[in-house]
């Protein structure tokens, strides 16, 4: 055990975090996500028995969000429902995201399940819950700690 670090963050996935660089992507899945069949070559980190907002919440814990790009976090938009639409889940995640000051609102976008796929198929890892709710999926964008540039 380390102090500070939550005690859902497994060696494994502390090591796919660290390893990550500026820019790389993960993604935090349900637990019916195609982890398998898209997640070929990539780290696969299970957390079974963990819910999606349980993990975000540790993973965001030590993961900067990119603050360079314009939406930093991205979830798969629930199947026949309007656009806009969020479910509670996901307005919790977003939620948290802003309490925290790691993104706006405005910062997380949904992303068309097909579509939501194809980005997966270039983040550097998965992380599946064992989140029950469908279309629970998230995709971090990783940005960097650093200090103030010295003029």
């Amino acid at each position: 055990m380390l102090k500070n670090i939550d005690p859902l963050l497994s060696p494994d996935l502390l090591k796919a975090l660290a390893e990550m660089g500026h820019g790389d992507e993960i993604v935090l899945a349900d637990a019916n996500f195609t982890a398998e069949s898209l997640g070929r070559g990539k780290p696969i980190v299970r957390l079974p028995g963990v819910g999606m907002r349980e993990a975000c919440a540790a993973v965001l814990s030590v993961l900067p969000l990119d603050a360079a790009v314009a939406q930093p976090v991205a979830y798969m938009q629930v199947g026949g429902k309007p656009e806009d639409y969020r479910s509670a889940l996901q307005r919790d995640v977003i939620a948290r995201i802003q309490a925290s000051g790691d993104a706006g609102g405005a910062q997380c976008e949904a992303i068309e399940r097909f579509a939501f796929y194809e980005r997966v198929s270039r983040a550097y890892a998965i992380v599946q819950t064992g989140e029950m709710q469908p279309f629970a999926n998230f995709l971090f964008k990783k940005g960097v700690i650093a200090h103030d540039l010295v003029p």
